[in-house]
């Protein structure tokens, strides 16, 4: 099993009545080199109308270390979501690009800071949330990556490298993948059901939101727990722009995707 915490080690996050919509998106990897998405995020977080919004990680392209908040862009990332979590709850959970965000971020934007993967109960039911990259096991090459880079021992060696280093290294890997992607259509391991599904038992869930994958949708499986794939984020190459939030409220879950000029 990769490296990762069961849900019965953490309680369930239980939001108050008082929280009528909740939201969720993930994989924006917010860049300088994205303003169309970066445009996009921040209109979002300006109009939003949930009570609650969850970031569920992937929020950054990179993330270097939390001392990157005095660079210009991450800076006024950071201003924008300090702003929404003025007007309603936000929650962060990492991703595999940003896994690195750490306490003085959270504390610069006024966040709670979600581990991966966390039951959330609400509206007499308790929903079980996950970034995804550690459900998805057919992915051996980025599991022995991430066990790695998860480390303390590596950690501490990265975030001891001087800022600038650090962001040299974060734009060749940025060129390294834009390069990749260019080669054509990528196709993302998917979560492994079986794994979910112990995820969901521990957790007393039947109901899964995720991202990671870039595959968007809802299923619903023959054990009797259904899944909601979060959607990326992407307004400057996608042809009619990608991006979309899903909607939690007493009625249940829908989509809603958002179109921006």
């Amino acid at each position: 099993m990769p490296e990762s915490r069961l849900p019965t080690e953490t309680a369930a996050l239980v939001l108050p009545d008082s929280v009528q919509v909740v939201e969720f998106i993930s994989d924006l990897h917010l860049s300088p080199e994205l303003p169309r998405t970066v445009a996009a995020f921040e209109s979002y977080l300006g109009s939003t109308t949930a009570d609650a919004v969850f970031i569920l990680g992937d929020l950054f392209d990179v993330w270097v270390g939390d001392d990157a908040l005095q660079q210009p862009f991450e800076a006024a990332c950071a201003q924008a979501l300090k702003t929404c979590a003025e007007r309603c709850r936000l929650y962060v959970m990492r991703g595999n690009r940003d896994f690195l965000l750490g306490a003085p971020f959270f504390s610069a934007i006024g966040a709670v800071d979600v581990p991966d993967p966390q039951a959330v109960q609400a509206f007499g039911q308790m929903v079980l949330l996950s970034h995804g990259d550690a459900l998805c096991l057919a992915d051996t090459e980025y599991q022995q990556f991430r066990q790695m880079v998860r480390s303390g021992a590596w950690q501490e060696s990265f975030l001891a490298r001087p800022l600038a280093e650090r962001l040299q290294l974060a734009a060749h890997m940025r060129q390294a993948s834009r390069e990749h992607q260019s080669g054509g259509f990528i196709t993302y391991a998917d979560a492994d059901p079986t794994l979910a599904l112990q995820w969901l038992n521990a957790a007393a869930a039947t109901t899964l939101v995720h991202g990671h994958t870039h595959r968007p949708g809802s299923e619903q499986f023959p054990e009797g727990w259904q899944r909601h794939v979060l959607s990326d984020w992407d307004m400057d190459h996608a042809m009619h722009g990608r991006a979309e939030v899903l909607r939690w409220a007493c009625t249940g879950f829908s989509r809603h995707p958002l179109g921006f000029s």
